[in-house]
């Protein structure tokens, strides 16, 4: 089933952003180039990572136990570099994210306090033709963010545990989801999207090929949207319920 036409509010319109993603860098690779765009029109954008990427890297000697306050480091310096200062970490652990109850609560909580107009978040389907851009962190995630998104964090019988006031969020926009519907043109700010996943310097095996790699799928993706050569697009799903 495929989705409907993009309509998003325009830029000038939307005060706050949440960003909910599984893991640190996730943000970084699918929508940063995106997130800056919406940082230098004045919008306040929120990070909420779900798990501290314990289960990531490629450093056998280092102790595991570090590696949550390596990936929080990482994730903060890597926000600098578009424009985001406030990181809601949640602190599930990697590799066995699940759309449960109380992940769809947090995930609630904090919607609830940043009070987004828009939510970007991942997919909670699966891409079979990129496999990797479908761990089931991010399926399991996305699925919760879509569930906090409508109905629980604007229904006000829902969580009532919570202090904060319901909320509800105009827009959803997913990353990585099988049905694109709306490109971006990050150009301007592909500079520091490119800065935000180097920050993540524990999780890069051969830095020139990933950034090699990053470069063509971005270019790719601008030219499948048809805009002009030596330009970089990130692609969303986004869904207005308003």
């Amino acid at each position: 089933m495929t989705v409907p036409e993009a309509n998003p509010r325009p830029d000038s319109e939307i005060e706050r952003v949440l960003v909910v993603v599984a893991h640190p860098d996730d943000i970084d690779f699918g929508g940063a180039g995106t997130v800056a765009l919406w940082t230098k029109a004045g919008i306040d954008v929120h990070y909420c990572i779900v798990t501290d990427g314990q289960a990531g890297g490629f450093e056998p000697d280092r102790d595991r136990a570090e590696i949550p306050a390596v990936r929080r480091a990482e994730q903060t310096a890597a926000a600098e570099h578009v424009g985001v200062h406030d990181l809601h970490f949640l602190g599930y652990a990697d590799g066995a994210v699940e759309p449960t109850f109380e992940l769809v609560r947090d995930i609630s909580r904090v919607i609830r306090t940043v009070r987004p107009q828009r939510l970007l978040t991942q997919s909670p389907e699966r891409v079979w033709s990129r496999l990797q851009v479908s761990h089931p962190d991010h399926l399991a995630a996305a699925e919760a963010a879509v569930r906090a998104f409508y109905p629980a964090a604007g229904n006000p019988y829902a969580y009532t545990d919570l202090a904060e006031e319901a909320w509800d969020v105009d827009e959803l926009w997913m990353m990585d989801h099988p049905d694109i519907n709306h490109h971006v043109d990050i150009t301007d700010t592909f500079d520091q999207k490119v800065a935000a996943l180097m920050s993540h310097t524990s999780q890069h095996r051969d830095p020139d090929a990933l950034l090699n790699g990053i470069r063509r799928h971005f270019a790719e993706v601008a030219a499948s949207a048809g805009f002009p050569p030596n330009h970089f697009a990130e692609d969303f799903t986004v869904i207005r319920m308003r």
